[in-house]
């Protein structure tokens, strides 16, 4: 029997990406792994380092998964902030 392909899942980030959404963000995360996943981040007005840094192990997960980790419509101050600490190659694009 073949195996059942996973849907993509989509998930739509906060506005404010801050130490209390950081362990919500894991949780929704993980809650999508083995499936592609296409992350919406054009309402992110504020990025902190904590959900940077869950994205981005993210986004490693799902290479080592061999599945899609697509950020799509980032905001002006998402796209800022992923450069400006030197991750934006890592979760603003399809892995």
């Amino acid at each position: 029997m073949a195996a059942k392909k996973a849907a993509p899942g989509s998930l739509k980030l906060s506005a404010v990406l801050d130490l209390n959404e950081a362990s919500v963000l894991h949780g929704k995360l993980m809650s999508m792994r083995g499936s592609d996943v296409v992350i919406d981040a054009s309402g992110v007005d504020r990025v902190g380092v904590q959900c940077a840094q869950v994205l981005v192990a993210g986004a490693r997960a799902w290479e080592e998964d061999r599945k899609s980790f697509l950020v799509e419509k980032a905001s002006d101050a998402f796209q800022k902030t992923m450069q400006l600490i030197g991750v934006e190659n890592l979760v603003a694009k399809e892995i």
